[in-house]
């Protein structure tokens, strides 16, 4: 199964019988500061972590419910491992193939394609087995190996920019993966270091990297947390994440990233910063609105 990045919104490339294909229609070929203004914005939503089978299948299913009716292009978002975590005793997984067979079973009974997180360079084949997008987290996006082993995969690749990294630096990552003949390239932003407990978005991120010809998503959940705390579990600003997610899309953003969860105060992993899954569907309204608006003028 693939997932397809359309320049355009035609069908002169039709994905052989079988694929999943997801249309990203941000850009047209000039590119540039007007390129991603041509279409409806795609969404990353998910749970943070796989925790079982209950809360993936379910976080799935009404996820694709909400984002078929409302014509949203849709990626299941799950990490099947995590591996940066405050402290040792955080909840890391339920185990790596238990998790990535979760994983393709979305894929297969609801069609859609599934991203989640990588490493290091030894898990980039291995989770490619089962997903469509291979996401660098943002600490890691500037490690070669790493990059070099997702690229080799020929899936998509999302990465995350760091946290301490300037908007204009991710054609350097991007050109990692590129070098590797693989152009399927998606840049995140998600947010920015101000302080040692504290993230700031700037905008201008959104089109400097857009620049770069790749389709780019603004990570609102991960944008709003307060790392770095003493207790040693990140906070958040969960009540900010429509806000984030509106300003997004007024600059122009190709996709949304938002973490959900049935019940994010029993998250096993960042239930600080999810929005709760029964919240969902009137935000994407809300946006969906605000996107039609801003493809007006």
């Amino acid at each position: 199964m693939t997932m397809m990045y359309s320049h355009t919104t035609d069908d002169k490339n039709r994905m052989k019988q079988g694929d999943i294909c997801v249309r990203i229609p941000g850009f047209t070929e000039d590119r540039g500061m007007q390129a991603a203004k041509r279409g409806m914005f795609f969404l990353l939503a998910g749970p943070c972590v796989v925790e079982g089978e209950e809360v993936v299948m379910g976080t799935a299913e009404r996820m694709v419910e909400i984002t078929s009716r409302l014509g949203i292009p849709y990626v299941f978002k799950a990490s099947y491992r995590k591996a940066n975590r405050s402290r040792a005793d955080s909840f890391t997984g339920i185990g790596d193939v238990k998790a990535l067979n979760l994983l393709a079973k979305v894929r297969r009974e609801f069609g859609v394609p599934v991203v989640t997180d990588i490493h290091n360079p030894e898990e980039a084949a291995m989770a490619a087995e089962y997903v469509d997008v291979l996401q660098i987290p943002a600490f890691l996006c500037r490690q070669t190996d790493l990059l070099t082993a997702a690229a080799e995969t020929g899936r998509w690749v999302n990465i995350k920019k760091g946290q301490f990294l300037a908007p204009e630096s991710m054609v350097f990552a991007a050109e990692k993966i590129t070098e590797c003949g693989n152009r399927k390239v998606m840049l995140t932003d998600r947010g920015t270091m101000f302080g040692y407990q504290d993230l700031v978005v700037d905008y201008r991120g959104i089109p400097t990297m857009q620049r770069t010809g790749f389709p780019v998503v603004m990570d609102i959940t991960h944008s709003l947390q307060q790392p770095n705390q003493s207790s040693g579990v990140t906070g958040g600003h969960p009540e900010m994440i429509e806000t984030i997610a509106r300003a997004a899309i007024a600059v122009g953003a190709d996709g949304l990233f938002v973490e959900t969860h049935p019940n994010p105060a029993q998250a096993l992993s960042d239930g600080a910063n999810m929005l709760p899954l029964d919240r969902m569907e009137a935000m994407l309204e809300r946006l969906v609105a605000l996107r039609k608006t801003i493809l007006s003028f």
